[in-house]
C-alpha cells in the first residue's frame, strides 16, 4: 500500500522514490492526478538532476484543447516495493503521478486538509 496526505492547498501527495542515474535514490513527493492519463510528470530541473535518459518526444491534448509537444524520459521508481520501469513527461509544472501508474490500485483519499490518502492494490487487504 502507498500512504500519502492532503495538504493545505486540498492536492493528495504521495512520495515516489526515483532512483537516480548512479544508483542513489531519490524521494520526490508528487500529486495524485485523476485527470491525467500517462504514468509521471516532472519538471525539466528536476529530470535533470536525476539525469534520467530521454526517450523520444511525445504529444497531448490538455484540458483546454491545446495541443503540446513534450520530451518523454525514462526512469526506475519504486512502486510499492517493487521496482518499475515508467516513461517520464517534461512538464513545467509540480510532479504529477498519473493514472497509468495508478493502474490495478484502489484511489482513496479523506478530503481534508491532513486527510490521509490510500493508493491499495486491487484484491489484497
Amino acid at each position: 500500500m502507498i500512504t500519502g496526505v492532503i495538504n493545505g492547498e486540498f492536492e493528495p501527495i504521495i512520495p515516489l522514490f526515483i532512483h537516480r542515474s548512479d544508483g542513489k535514490v531519490f524521494t520526490q513527493y508528487a500529486i495524485v492526478d485523476t485527470g491525467f492519463n500517462g504514468w509521471l510528470s516532472l519538471p525539466p530541473d528536476l529530470i535533470a538532476q536525476l539525469n534520467l535518459t530521454w526517450k523520444r518526444r511525445g504529444r497531448a491534448i490538455l484540458g483546454d484543447g491545446s495541443e503540446c509537444v513534450f520530451d518523454v524520459y525514462e526512469a526506475v521508481v519504486v512502486w510499492d516495493g517493487t521496482l518499475a520501469t515508467i516513461p517520464v513527461d517534461e512538464a513545467d509544472s509540480e510532479p504529477l503521478v498519473g493514472m497509468s501508474l495508478m493502474e490495478g490500485y484502489q484511489l482513496t483519499m479523506q478530503v481534508f486538509e491532513g486527510g490521509q490518502v490510500e493508493l491499495r492494490k486491487v484484491g489484497t487487504v
